[in-house]
Parts: structure tokens; C-alpha cells; sequence
């Protein structure tokens, strides 16, 4: 007996709304009606799930999951009771499905199996709920919003009474329940998407947006000075800020560090907008509170928070005398860790083209930066030390060096 061999399995999820968008298929899930965890593991499939059965063949590795129905015991994402035995039918365990469009699933010939109307749906491009069984878990919501940024150059929007679910679930307290890890861990994905700016969109829509990533939230409405951001609301600027650093980099930390770059605006006092002076300082610490809240990678935050620090004078190098300039690569790190220097320019390009009528435009202060970065490293700092015959002088003379250099690389054009 071949290891599938009298077993119902259907390919499902996103293998199947994939392949009907004519997008590459990642991987396949499976799932088996009418067996048991017994016959799967005298099959040879391997267990990995701890809330419900799934399972990895023991060739493909693809997963196998049996048929399974949910039923919500308390509140957030991991409250529920899940039972999974050989009564329970394809459609059982579609009908639990966040989406329609995820909740297709195909036999072994290929013929489609659409209880919930999915096909129409991905036709119309409509993200909506297969039933009210939605309102149950508050990950959905995060879910919809990466469907929205994932498939935003599709034309998908969400259902109206879907959104209106959403807003219902997040007035109910739902998403307060969410654990900062999955918070987190859909925020990553979503900035990983072309479009992460729909994600933020939909969950500000909803209201989520402000329950969980306020310092966002706020930004929408504050206004900043037209010659500069034609574009002139915050929360729309760093909205094009973040979609710009998706099309400049494929690097998280530099999406991320586009992200936060801008908090401090949130908390301008009235009195002096649309000018924004000291939002840099005021922006780090406000990143800070939001890297303790949730668990970004240090290099997230480390990339973020110079970011948030530096943008404005990278902006303006030009303007800066040498010392300034030394003084911010001191700052940043730029002379032991060069490529998070270089990332931190590529997210205020991003800055600098996220902005109405500037996305075509060149950002020469990054390549003319990257060019003075150069001179400074070049500075031989073991040459300068052994040539200081005084040990405690040796950091004022290697600094020297530096300065020197980095005045020379600047009075030069080349």
C-alpha cells in the first residue's frame, strides 16, 4: 500500500487560491477526511501540531491536516476547542476558514470544491468571511489586512460587511486580547508584501490600528509644511514612505526603520505645526516604547531608531560642517557596522522620495554620504596610534584623522 493510497485528501488554502490567480504556488496543505491520527502515523506521517493534527509526509513534507471544526472556549486567538475525527466533512472544516477565497479546496482529478462562493470572489477580487464563526478569532483581522497589502496591485478590496465585522470585533475588545508575538509576526509579514501600506490602511479602517500601534495611528490628520510634503498629512506620508522602502529594499529592517521614521510628528505641539521641530528626539523614544511592547528583532530596532535619529541631517548634508557629519557616523555606528549605515540611507531615500511628485527623483545625499562614509574608513586608525607617542591621545588623534579626511572628501566634487 502506497502511503496515500485509500486516503481522501484535498489540496486547499493558498495553493489553491494561488494557482487560480496565476501567482507561484510556496507550498501545499492538505487535508484528510475521514482517517485518524492512528492511520496517519501507521502511514508514516510525522505529527507536528500541538492545538490540532497536522502532519508531514513522510516524501514531500508537504502538510496533512485532518478535517477538523473549532469551537471558541475564551477570548484571543488561542481560545478555542478543536476537534478533528473521521465524521467531520470537507466542507466542516472549510466553513472554519477566515476567507472565502481561502476556503476552496481540490480533489486529486482537479475539480474544484467551492462551497462558500470563493471562485466569485477571487473573480470579483473581494476579501470576504466565510461566515460569523469569523468574529471568534482576532488574528483575522491582521490576516485581512496582509491579504489586502498582499494582493493590492490585484485590485482586491474587503467586503463591507466584512469591514463592518472588523470594526464590531475591535469595539468588542478582541484584538486587546492578541499576544505581541503574532501581533508582530503579521506586521513582518505584511511589511514583506509590495504594497505593506494597505495593511496599516485596512487596520486603521477598522480601528485596530489605534488599539495596537497608537504611535501610528496618530500620525493621520497632523499636518507638515506644503513646500516640502505636497502630500501634506503625516500618516499619508509615511503611508508612501514604507510602500517606497518596499520598492527600494527587500530588507525588513529598512521597511520597518521607514515605518517609525516619523513617530515624533505624532506628538508636535499644536502650536508650532506644521513645523516639526525636536520630532526626532520625541520619535526614538517613541519607537523604543513600541520595540517593549512587541518583539521586534534588535536589528529592527537598532536600524529604526538611528533612522528616526538621523533623517533629517542625512537629508541636509549639504548644509553640515564636517564635525556635524563625524559626529553622526560616530552616532549611528557608521565606522564599525557600514551596512547598517548603508541601510539607514536607503530608508531616508525612501523618506526623501515618499512624498507627492518625488518618487522618480534622484537623492544624491545618500550617494554624496556614502562617498564621505568612504573617506573616514579609509583613515587608517592603526597607522595613526602607532604613530601617537602618547597612549591616552590616541583617540583625539585618530578622530583627527578622520576630520581631515572627511573635510578633504568634502570640499571635493568628485
Amino acid at each position: 500500500m502506497t502511503v496515500n493510497e485509500g486516503l481522501r485528501t484535498y489540496l486547499v488554502g493558498g495553493a489553491v487560491r494561488d494557482r487560480l490567480l496565476g501567482r507561484a504556488v510556496a507550498e501545499r496543505d492538505f487535508v484528510v477526511v475521514g482517517s485518524s491520527v492512528d492511520d496517519l502515523l501507521a502511514r508514516g506521517f510525522r505529527q507536528v501540531g500541538k492545538d490540532f493534527p497536522v502532519f508531514l509526509h513522510p516524501r514531500t513534507k508537504d502538510e496533512y491536516a485532518l478535517a477538523r471544526t473549532e469551537r471558541k472556549t475564551a477570548p484571543g486567538y488561542r481560545g478555542f476547542q478543536v476537534h478533528a475525527d473521521p465524521s467531520v466533512t470537507l466542507e466542516e472544516d472549510l466553513q472554519r476558514r477566515d476567507l472565502t477565497i481561502n476556503a476552496l479546496a481540490e480533489d486529486p482529478s482537479g475539480v474544484l470544491i467551492d462551497p462558500f462562493g470563493g471562485l466569485a470572489d477571487l473573480r470579483a477580487r473581494v476579501l470576504r468571511h466565510v461566515s460569523p464563526a469569523f468574529a471568534e478569532d482576532p488574528v483575522r483581522i491582521l490576516r485581512v489586512a496582509r491579504f489586502a497589502a498582499r494582493y493590492a496591485d490585484l485590485g482586491f478590496t474587503i467586503a463591507p460587511e466584512t469591514m463592518a465585522l472588523m470594526r464590531s470585533m475591535v469595539a468588542a475588545g478582541e484584538v486587546d486580547a492578541l499576544v505581541p508575538d503574532r501581533v508582530w509576526q503579521e506586521l513582518a509579514r505584511a511589511l514583506g508584501e509590495d504594497r505593506p501600506s494597505r495593511f496599516f490602511e485596512e487596520l486603521r479602517a477598522c480601528g485596530a490600528l489605534a488599539r495596537l500601534f497608537p504611535e501610528l495611528d496618530r500620525l493621520w490628520g497632523v499636518p507638515q509644511p506644503p513646500q516640502w510634503h505636497p502630500e501634506i498629512d503625516t500618516g499619508v506620508h509615511v503611508m508612501m514612505v514604507t510602500d517606497m522602502a518596499a520598492r527600494l529594499s527587500p530588507a525588513l529592517e529598512v521597511r520597518f526603520a521607514a515605518l517609525c521614521h516619523d513617530l515624533g510628528k505624532g506628538t508636535t505641539p499644536a502650536a508650532i505645526l506644521p513645523r516639526h521641530k525636536g520630532h526626532e528626539e520625541r520619535g526614538v523614544a517613541l519607537l523604543d516604547a513600541l520595540c517593549a511592547r512587541y518583539p521586534v528583532p534588535l536589528r529592527c530596532c537598532d536600524l529604526a531608531r538611528i533612522t528616526a535619529r538621523y533623517h533629517g541631517l542625512v537629508h541636509k548634508v549639504d548644509e553640515l560642517r564636517a564635525t556635524t557629519v563625524l559626529n553622526m557616523m560616530e552616532g549611528s555606528d557608521a565606522l564599525r557596522r557600514p551596512l547598517r549605515f548603508n541601510q539607514m540611507l536607503i530608508a531616508c531615500e525612501a523618506d526623501f522620495r515618499g512624498r507627492t511628485g518625488y518618487a522618480e527623483r534622484a537623492y544624491p545625499q545618500g550617494q554624496r554620504l556614502r562617498r564621505l562614509h568612504a573617506a573616514v574608513l579609509a583613515v587608517d586608525a592603526g597607522a595613526v596610534a602607532r604613530a601617537t607617542p602618547v597612549p591616552a591621545q590616541i583617540p583625539t588623534r585618530v578622530r583627527e584623522a578622520r576630520l581631515s579626511a572627511l573635510k578633504a572628501a568634502m570640499q571635493s566634487r568628485a
